[in-house]
């Protein structure tokens, strides 16, 4: 293993993610830049070798703070610096890893030394050791969402609060905030997401040529590290160069009304909400003025600045994919540019500007051949009402009926034919559903458990480090001794077998299991997007609570695992869309399939409790063989104790009850499509039979 970081200008491509770091390197006060992309595109490389660009800092003597000796933080806890002593290091990389916790990120206070000492012992977390430097958070998305929301609290006021047990501690912490990410293992919510100044997506890159030479200075760089980093020094200096000249001119930058009106205009015509997203184009534009080497924000700064700004902002709804409308964007700031009028020519006569239809021979006039809204074609204009993107002819709904869809694309109602997917119906906000009994799993809003935030409910002796002192139980267990232990005085004698800990309850996210019946007896067009629309809603209610997903589907001749479990709800919600239908039923291979993935993911996360959700008109393709088949596999479920709720997709005026039947062998409620809806009659949740059946299960 090399201490010798790849180079950052030896890295090919990704120009939007090198003008992303660079821009926060200038001005940190961009807030930060989130990096998306598929694994294995050098987005952690990139942000370990922007770190060896930043300048080197000055640092109090004896600070753990990083106090710059000559404007030391008022508030260090390591005292006021009076001294004058100071060294010159580094700026520092910090790197955040999955697990960590609340107490290594702030910083810890040692409440047994506290308490039993009368000493505030506080040892500074990871915030403190970034203060100045960079601090990088790996996956962020996989982090728990309040730890999101600590460091990106810490990251917009610059400073560190810890507040425990009648001590406080504070201290700055204003750093380069860079998060990586991978999509397709789930999304950030909206909120965390505005808190990132920018963001780039990346992918790698298709061409040969360039993958090719990645590769080549891959190998040369892990066969010679230092000869390697040596080839490109000039490079690197000459950048930590231009990063220094850009700080220092960043202070003198004018940013004009015009091009502020630009920056608000853009902001208003994309509907981002709050006034953030302006806050940070106005900041990421005057960057890069200043990285330009500019003194006056120009158009370019803002056209680059909203790219940057804005996509992730755009999101709407949980499953939307960030972007921005480039010709929106183009017309926005055309709209708002503050141009000079162009001088009246007195030669020309009036009218002869072309406003009366006249040509005036630069080919953009309004018509059949021209780029106007009557022409169309590749040179501009709307698309003729025929023409679809890929030159096929294609249809206007609003030109009334069409033909009929070919047969192939003709809904199936029988059981042996496969019909095209169909669209989800609209979703809607469902009814909660909740795992009985008490967890340990992932801090989340589904079910109840013992987490590291929510209500204080109990104390216990401690568990490894006492965190989350109990100070009443502490001093009760402690109180019946003092006379023994020769108290003399007012404070209190205490022994660790003392100290108490919090048990606190708050809630846990689940695994919500779905399995998807496909078959032919859903395929009926309208039924089939009522019961995709109902799983799309379960789908964003898990998504709201934070919970893994994951996603069977059983027809024709088979289940199939169609989205193994995972926290990207994204991808689920993707896979349901693109869903077909149509075969036989066999239900108890869906079921079956569920028990195995169950087991598998029990062994994986033991923590994680399931939630299992089976959608189905409890049809079995088989008759009574079938059924029981389907019985067997579900008295299998059940045997591993696990909640179920079953929604029956039954329809018809004659109805079997096969759905109903399924779900008291799987010990869970079954709820109609109806019944679904949170704004229906009786909560099913709350009703006292299914609560029992749910207790049963459990």
């Amino acid at each position: 293993m090399t201490d010798v970081r790849y180079p950052f200008t030896a890295i090919v491509g990704m120009a939007d993610l090198r003008l992303g770091l660079l821009l926060n390197a200038v001005s940190p006060a961009v807030g930060g830049v989130l990096v998306r992309g598929e694994k294995g595109t050098a987005k952690s490389t990139m942000v370990r070798a922007l770190a060896g660009l930043l300048p080197s800092i000055a640092e109090a003597g004896g600070c753990r703070f990083a106090c710059d000796p000559a404007a030391p933080d008022p508030h260090c806890p390591d005292g006021a610096h009076t001294d004058g002593s100071a060294h010159t290091r580094p700026a520092h990389l910090v790197e955040l890893p999955v697990g960590v916790t609340e107490d290594r990120i702030v910083g810890s206070l040692d409440l047994e030394r506290a308490l039993a000492d009368g000493v505030k012992a506080y040892e500074p977390g990871l915030l403190a050791r970034a203060h100045r430097g960079v601090l990088y958070i790996d996956e962020v998305n996989l982090l728990q969402d309040h730890l999101v929301d600590l460091l990106l609290d810490a990251a917009a006021m610059g400073r560190s609060y810890v507040e425990r047990e009648g001590v406080s501690v504070r201290h700055a912490a204003r750093f380069l905030l860079v998060g990586t990410m991978n999509p397709e293992e789930g999304e950030l919510r909206p909120q965390l997401l505005d808190r990132f100044g920018l963001t780039v997506e990346i992918a790698a890159t298709r061409e040969p040529a360039e993958r090719a030479e990645v590769v080549r200075r891959r190998l040369a760089y892990d066969a010679d590290p230092a000869g390697f980093a040596d080839r490109f020094a000039a490079d690197e200096q000459a950048l930590a160069d231009r990063i220094t000249d850009a700080r220092e001119l960043l202070p003198r930058v004018e940013l004009t009304d015009a091009a502020l009106r630009q920056i608000t205009a853009v902001c208003a015509a994309f509907e981002v909400d709050g006034l953030r997203a302006d806050i940070v184009m106005a900041r990421a534009a005057v960057a890069l003025a200043a990285w330009a080497g500019r003194t006056r924000v120009e158009e370019e700064d803002v056209r680059k600045a909203a790219q940057l700004a804005l996509p992730h902002r755009r999101r709407r709804n949980p499953f939307d994919a960030p972007g921005l409308d480039e010709e929106q964007l183009d017309r926005t700031l055309e709209e708002h540019a503050d141009r000079p009028e162009p001088p009246e020519d007195p030669q020309r006569p009036d009218g002869a500007d072309g406003a009366d239809g006249g040509d005036d021979g630069d080919g953009d006039g309004d018509g059949p051949d021209g780029g106007g809204p009557d022409g169309g074609g590749p040179d501009g204009g709307a698309p003729a009402p025929g023409d679809a993107p890929d030159g096929s002819a294609a249809s206007d709904p609003a030109d009334g009926p069409q033909e009929a869809a070919p047969p192939a694309q003709r809904p199936a109602p029988g059981a042996g034919r496969e019909s095209a997917p169909v669209a989800a119906a609209e979703p809607y906000r469902t009814r909660l559903f909740k795992v009985p009994g008490t967890g340990r799993g992932a801090q989340g809003r589904r079910s109840p458990a013992e987490t590291d935030g929510g209500t204080t409910v109990r104390a216990r002796r401690p568990r490894g480090h006492l965190s989350r002192l109990h100070l009443t139980a502490t001093l009760q267990a402690a109180a019946p001794h003092q006379h023994a232990r020769g108290r003399s005085g007012r404070a209190l004698v205490l022994a660790k077998d003392d100290f108490r800990e919090q048990v606190r309850r708050g809630r846990e996210s689940n695994l919500v299991l779905f399995v998807v019946d496909a078959s032919g007896s859903m395929a009926a067009r309208q039924r089939m997007g009522a019961v995709k629309g109902a799983v799309m809603s379960l789908l964003m209610d898990a998504y709201q609570r934070r919970d893994k997903i994951g996603l069977i589907t059983f027809r024709g001749a088979g289940a199939e695992l169609a989205l193994p479990p995972t926290s990207s709800v994204e991808v689920g919600a993707a896979r349901l869309e693109q869903l077909p239908t149509g075969g036989r039923t066999p239900l108890a291979a869906g079921l079956l399939r569920a028990h195995e993935v169950l087991r598998v993911e029990r062994m994986r996360d033991p923590d994680r409790r399931p939630l299992l959700v089976v959608v189905t008109d409890g049809r079995a393709t088989g008759g009574r063989t079938a059924l029981a088949d389907a019985d067997r596999a579900a008295g299998l479920l059940a045997g591993q104790g696990l909640a179920s709720v079953v929604i029956d997709c039954e329809a018809g005026h004659v109805r079997l009850g096969l759905a109903r039947t399924l779900a008291a062998r799987l010990g869970g409620p079954a709820v109609t499509l109806d019944e679904l809806r949170a704004e229906g009659v009786a909560a099913l949740v709350r009703d006292h039979r299914s609560a029992h059946l749910l207790r049963k299960a459990a």
